[in-house]
């Protein structure tokens, strides 16, 4: 039986992964976010905990006793602040295994006009999970992140990885393909440690993502 608490638990993509989880009867699940209400349908299906994921506290006591801590937190503003947060409160309750989603340009990898559109749409955005990135990998923890590419609603899991320093140019993903690539790391945690993971749909380069 692994143990998984999943920050940010209502997030779009978080929620196609607690549909795998949930159908995995190896597997226990512990939801944190900030309105536990949200997600008061599922209390029979996992632990639920509500509290902020800038709070070092408030994370330690979902954290405790778990084996990986998955993060899909969204928006700019209080990124870095989740990640020092994250760290210290894994750090505190022991827990080793992380799964951190991130975004794409964080390293400057994407490379002609799609790279362009890409900082330029993104901004701030990007600035902000660089330095979250960066205190991921400067933790000492067992974390992969993934950079997913711009995603779509597509029922389909189709993807394809690259490692940090490998340029890409796919411009889009499923959130389906994400999630399952999120649940393939919590059912194989010894695989992508220590690695940052681009994850973009073959076949999809261009200056842009097709639907935007």
């Amino acid at each position: 039986m692994v143990k998984v608490v999943v920050l940010g638990a209502h997030g779009r993509v978080a929620q196609i992964v607690e549909k795998f989880l949930f159908a995995d009867k190896d597997v226990q699940t512990s939801l944190f976010l900030r309105n536990a209400s949200r997600m008061a349908d599922k209390k029979n299906q996992a632990t639920i905990f509500e509290g902020s994921a800038t709070d070092s506290a408030q994370l330690e006591k979902a954290m405790k006793g778990q084996d990986i801590v998955y993060v899909n937190l969204g928006g700019k503003d209080d990124i870095d602040l989740e990640a020092e947060a994250t760290v210290e409160a894994m750090q505190n309750a022991h827990v080793k295994r992380l799964i951190w989603i991130s975004t794409l340009g964080i390293y400057d990898e994407v490379p002609g006009k799609f790279g362009e559109w890409n900082k330029e749409t993104l901004g701030d955005y990007i600035t902000e999970y660089a330095k979250a990135a960066k205190r991921i990998e400067e933790s000492g923890l067992d974390y992969t992140i993934i950079r997913p590419t711009w995603m779509t609603d597509k029922n389909e899991v189709d993807y394809e990885k690259s490692e940090k320093g490998e340029p890409i140019k796919d411009t889009e993903v499923s959130r389906k393909s994400v999630a399952a690539y999120v649940y393939h790391l919590i059912k194989y945690p010894k695989e992508d440690i220590g690695k940052s993971i681009g994850l973009g749909k073959p076949g999809t380069e261009g200056d842009k993502p097709s639907w935007y």
